[in-house]
Order: C-alpha cells, then structure tokens, then sequence
C-alpha cells in the first residue's frame, strides 16, 4: 500500500468539512480530482473508506483508521517544517558544549540562562564528560561549541577569543604568603595546593607557572566545587589559584587574600571553539556576544556596599 501525506490530508479534509465540494475547496482542488483521488486511495487500500450515499459524506471503520493516522502524522509533518523553516532562518538548532576549563561553569550558567530566553528554539546542553576529548567532539559533531584556553590549528576549525582573564593565587587572611605583593613558583613548594578534579596539563597554575619551574607542592587536593574550596582555603587547609572573575565574591571578604602570580601577573585567554561553518550562525554569534558581555561584567564587579 502507497499511502502519501496528500491522501491523509484529503482523508482529513472530508472529515471535517462533511462534503466533497467543501473538501475540494478545502485543498485547493475540482472536485473531480477530489473523487479520482478518493478512488485510488480506496484502490491502494482495498476497503472502502466513506460510507456510500450518507449526508454528510462519513468514513467507514476502515477510514477513521486512517484518519486516526492522519491526526498523528500530519501534526509531526508540520512540526518538522517549522523547524526546518526554522534552521534555515537561523533561529533554530542544536548547540551542545563542551567545557576544558572547570571553573568556566561558574560563569557560563548565567550565559546559558540570557540565551535561552532569546533562542528557545535551539536545543541547548552542556557535555561536561566530554571535557579531555572536547576538540575530537567538536569535529565528530557531537557537540558544536568547547570553550577552551588552548587554540590549535584545526582544518575547519574556529578559535575566536572570548576574553582574558588572570589566574589568582588565594589564601586564608592569616597565611604566611599574605605578606607577599605576589607569588612565585618556590612559594608553593611547602603548600598543599587545592584545584578542580582535572588533569594539571588543564590547570594554569601548572602550565603557565610551576611545571616550566619544575616546581611541585607539598601536596594536592582535588576538589569538585567552587565553593567547597574556598572554604577549605578559608580554613587554611591550603591554597587555590582561581581565574579573576571567580575571586571576585571573595575579593572583599576579610577571611581571604588574593595576589597575582609573578610579580607582572599572568593572563590568559579563552576561546569559543565552533567548526567554520557554524560560527557565523545567529544564535552561535549571539552566544559568542553574551559570553563576552558578562566576563566583562563579572571581572568588573564593584565591591558590595556596607
């Protein structure tokens, strides 16, 4: 049986107008080719669909089957139009994340949070578990943005910076190193250092200033959240080296004191990694620009009055 979306349109069309002629109407078409095509459904069927010589024209049981049909497929069809219509216009699509920098959660939600309500069309999800194979991903398609402190040289590939931001050296108010205008590479090595549960080949601290040292704390505790970790630095159970616009709720507080790393302090700079094609889409471009809007609003706070 060759039953097209045409058919179930004219099966749906006769029931609701009750007549051929209003049917016909309907979907735009004589009344004639309405009957001829009535005929070769009933053809490609092999049951009668309508009960002959009833006013108003009624489906058989074999018709309502096939409006049953009708009411379940016709409705997806159009779903399926609309957000083709909506793909190519730009305003729909899929943007799945992949994150290399941890502590970028902190600051993306609030992100995520602005763009939804812009694009609720486009299906949004974050892959953290794909975070040490995110650039693979990204060409495999299986997600279409990683933000990344690492830019490589990918065919197909963009890298297009989101913002720079200095890696912070944070201690409890009564630590020792407090004293110090800025932090060095040896001032770590009687220091139990606390950081995300990450590889170090994707923390700053170790590339960018201990491993070219060669360097090692005392000790290494990994742990999980943000918060979880300045209270351990609060408490004086070691020390963390966070991006600026995570200290910043705690640049203020009495409990803590933050220093730059290296006497002229350390910057480094995120990317929005996209394939080429992608990059230019509306909402990918949107994205790019609130991503950058609340870095900026983040790093800039000012202190809370009181």
């Amino acid at each position: 049986m060759h039953i097209e979306f045409r058919h179930l349109r004219t099966i749906q069309a006769i029931h609701e107008t009750g007549g051929l002629a209003r049917a016909a109407d309907r979907l735009n078409i004589t009344q004639s080719a309405l009957s001829h095509q009535i005929k070769g459904i009933e053809d490609q069927a092999g049951v009668e669909l309508f009960v002959r010589r009833s006013k108003p024209l009624k489906l058989s049981a074999a018709g309502m089957k096939m409006l049953a049909a009708a009411e379940e497929i016709l409705p997806r069809v159009a779903a399926l139009e609309t957000e083709f219509t909506g793909l190519i216009a730009g305003s729909a699509g899929r943007l799945h994340i992949a994150i290399e920098c941890h502590a970028c959660f902190e600051w993306l939600f609030p992100v995520l949070e602005q763009f939804r309500k812009a694009w609720p069309e486009v299906d949004v999800d974050i892959r953290p578990g794909l975070a040490f194979d995110a650039l693979p991903a990204l060409r495999k398609e299986t997600v279409d943005l990683v933000v990344s402190s690492d830019p490589e040289d990918l065919p197909e590939t963009d890298f297009t910076p989101l913002f720079d931001y200095e890696p912070v050296f944070v201690a409890a108010a009564a630590h020792p190193l407090a004293n110090k205008p800025f932090i060095e590479a040896p001032d770590f090595r009687g220091e139990t250092l606390i950081t995300y549960p990450v590889d170090r080949t994707r923390l700053d601290v170790f590339t960018e200033l201990l491993t070219p040292a060669k360097v090692e704390p005392a000790a290494i505790r990994q742990v999980e959240l943000t918060a979880v970790i300045l209270l351990l630095v609060a408490s004086n159970r070691g020390v963390a080296v966070l991006p600026d616009w995570v200290v910043r709720q705690v640049r203020y507080n009495s409990d803590y004191v933050t220093r730059p790393l290296t006497k002229t302090g350390l910057t480094r700079r995120l990317y929005a990694a996209t394939r080429a094609d992608d990059t230019s889409r509306p909402f990918m471009a949107h994205l790019i620009r609130l991503a950058r809007q609340e870095a900026v609003k983040l790093q800039r706070a000012e202190r809370p009055p009181g």
